[in-house]
């Protein structure tokens, strides 16, 4: 099947849409922008990439901002979908659109939260799936908070990447701070703390208080050591094995900092000891490949701090391993088609290429 068009748009703005990485428009992936709700209705979009350039929150080094921006002009060969692994372009299950950024104040912390709010759920109202371009750990509050008010809330699941936990209460005085988001969200009852799982923590924060009322709240952690000590593979199974006796539905939050900083430097507080990438990559396609999504950001891409844009790539690519699972889900929904035939590489049969 083929993602369905705007038949509105011109051929001059296709071209634009189509051009390589350094010309034309920067939209997410080169997608169609749509500005106004009403274009959602007459389009019924799968996805819809919202920006929310928020960094007001951060506590170390600045920037994310910028991150919605530099994640939309850096493309590359991911623009056209195709899919190594999988054998398949993503956007001929999936039709993506860019939403535009919710618009914020630098500042203005509450009405800033406000707009991501909105924004998102101008989209998921409408059944759409959205993904959220971050800004600082503090945009998950509203952009999840308002994945939770169209399903219910304490009906919606958190699996959530990251060197830190981001439960404190109050941080310099601040309740909206990047290290807080996940206490307004289970303290709110938007998402229960037993349908809370984080992966990749590790450091010097946060102290036994905080780690006291995780565990009060029946929130789960996988930390970098037990990663280590036991393999990255077996802990996503864990992790999948969990949230197959969860909720129907999980947001997905990956903070670029639970990458070693070798991998990802462009982040506002790098904590060495991370993942690689490909460790990552994998995770989150295993993830979004086996448990249902239904929103999802990627935050804390400070653009200034990155080095030759490596954090942007990885960044992007996680966005693009998560779409690319969800098309598999979408076609395997599909009825059975005749598949292709097994890939060799120089005529030999490779037993390691197939989908997974």
């Amino acid at each position: 099947m083929e993602a369905r068009r705007d038949s509105s748009k011109t051929p001059g703005f296709d071209a634009q849409l189509q051009a390589f990485a350094y010309q034309g428009l920067p939209t997410f992936a080169r997608r169609p922008l749509l500005t106004e709700p009403e274009q959602l209705d007459q389009r019924k979009p799968d996805v819809a990439i919202i920006g929310a350039p928020w960094d007001d929150s951060t506590t170390y080094r600045p920037g994310a901002r910028f991150g919605p921006r530099a994640l939309r002009c850096q493309v590359g060969s991911a623009g056209s979908g195709y899919q190594l692994d999988a054998r398949m372009s993503l956007f001929d299950y999936l039709d993506v659109v860019d939403f535009g950024d919710a618009i914020c104040s630098p500042g203005m912390v509450e009405a800033s939260h406000c707009a991501i709010r909105e924004r998102v759920s101008e989209v998921v109202r409408r059944g759409i799936v959205p993904i959220v371009l971050g800004g600082d750990h503090s945009v998950t509050w509203p952009a999840a908070t308002a994945v939770a008010d169209h399903h219910g809330f304490a009906r919606v699941g958190m699996i959530h990447f990251d060197a830190h936990a981001d439960a404190d209460d109050v941080i310099a005085g601040n309740r909206a701070s990047h290290g807080t988001p996940m206490r307004r969200l289970i303290e709110s009852k938007a998402i229960a703390g037993s349908d809370f799982v984080q992966i990749g923590l590790r450091g010097y924060w946060p102290c036994d208080d905080t780690l006291d009322w995780m565990h009060s709240q029946g929130m789960r952690a996988h930390t970098m050591t037990e990663i280590w000590e036991r393999g990255c593979r077996k802990v996503v199974q864990d992790v999948v094995d969990w949230a197959r006796g969860g909720p129907n539905a999980f947001y997905l939050s990956v903070d670029v900092d639970v990458l070693d900083p070798g991998f990802a430097p462009g982040t506002g507080t790098p904590e060495p000891g991370g993942m690689t990438s490909i460790d990552l990559l994998q995770a989150v396609r295993r993830v979004a490949r086996e448990v249902n999504i239904v929103g999802m950001d990627v935050v804390e891409l400070s653009p200034p701090y990155d080095q030759s844009d490596v954090t942007t790539h990885i960044a992007l690519r996680v966005i693009f391993e998560a779409l690319v699972a969800m098309a598999q889900r979408r076609r395997d929904s599909e009825p059975a088609q005749e598949s292709r035939p097994t890939a060799s590489l120089n005529g030999v049969q490779d037993r390691h290429w197939h989908s997974v």
